[in-house]
């Protein structure tokens, strides 16, 4: 069977993990590694792999895992879809994931390429989860609740900020799911706490929620990259009222999104060209192996 090559674009938290869940993937095969300065202080880890600053230096790339900040996603899925690549990302602002989807609708037809958006734990593998539980009570409420635990994405825009040298942003589940935000920043020299805190509670990741920033001598003393997650949903199946579900989860927060990047990777083999979000693929298609042998174990 021909290996899926994958390129993966970006080698942070999340760029690591996924190498080592392509090393895991029998079906995968690791067509090289993109980073803003290619191969120089080239990482011990990388050793077997081409490092470089432009997938235009990879050869017979599959897909590309986007392995970069969430308001990067586009641009790099832009100009690699239109190579006739396929793309996957873990982009998290859940309130424009429909327009991303749509404005990538048309690059991914024109050139015979699939992109699949959106595709970390949340938004991602949650997002069908939370489709399963409506499916099986249409009518009712749904919630979910982070935490505690690090969010990457919202760490990422508070260490964009001018002024911070490093940040930690917790998400605290108050309930229904409302969370606080408790950030802790590590401020570069004659930087100003209430300028800095002015300008994350301003951002759209916090603009909804209730926010701390505290400053702390040592971010690094504080990281731990733990999260979790708890959804229920509280409905009506068919006219039957008081049913209940409840999903719960504990993980290691990059390791899990770069699971799902290489699942939702493999996927992309098997659509027809277009954007797609993970509700709408077969979920048996994330899975590796024949679809018969498939179904007779999990069916």
């Amino acid at each position: 069977m021909k290996k899926i090559r994958a390129a993966v674009v970006g080698y942070g938290n999340i760029g690591k993990f996924a190498i080592e869940a392509l090393e895991a993937a029998e079906d995968f095969e690791i067509a090289g590694v993109v980073r803003r300065n290619g191969a120089e202080n080239k990482p011990l880890e990388l050793t077997p792999y081409e490092v470089v600053k432009d997938i235009d230096e990879l050869k017979d790339v599959d897909v590309a895992i986007l392995a970069t900040p969430t308001r990067s996603c586009q641009e790099y899925a832009e100009k690699i879809l239109a190579k006739g690549i396929n793309t996957v990302d873990s982009f998290d602002i859940h309130t424009s994931i429909v327009d991303y989807r749509r404005a990538l609708m048309p690059i991914c037809k024109a050139n015979n390429s699939v992109a699949v958006i959106a595709a970390g734990w949340d938004p991602g593998s949650d997002s069908v989860v939370r489709t399963l539980m409506q499916s099986l009570a249409p009518k009712g409420l749904s919630y979910t609740n982070f935490g505690p635990g690090r969010s990457m994405g919202h760490s990422v825009c508070v260490r964009s900020k001018a002024g911070v040298k490093d940040a930690l942003s917790m998400t605290i589940p108050v309930g229904e799911g409302i969370h606080r935000r408790m950030v802790y920043v590590e401020l570069e020299e004659g930087a100003d706490l209430a300028e800095v805190t002015k300008a994350i509670k301003a951002d759209p990741y916090f603009a909804n929620d209730e926010t701390h920033v505290f400053q702390v001598e040592s971010v690094d003393a504080l990281n731990d990259v733990g999260h979790g997650v708890n959804l229920t949903r509280k409905g009506v199946s068919g006219k039957t009222h008081n049913q209940m579900f409840e999903f719960n989860m504990k993980i290691n927060n990059p390791a899990l999104t770069a699971q799902v990047l290489v699942n939702v990777a493999r996927a992309t083999m098997k659509q027809q060209p277009a954007a797609y979000t993970m509700v709408e693929i077969p979920v048996i298609d994330y899975l590796p192996g024949e679809r018969e042998d498939l179904i007779a174990h999990l069916v």
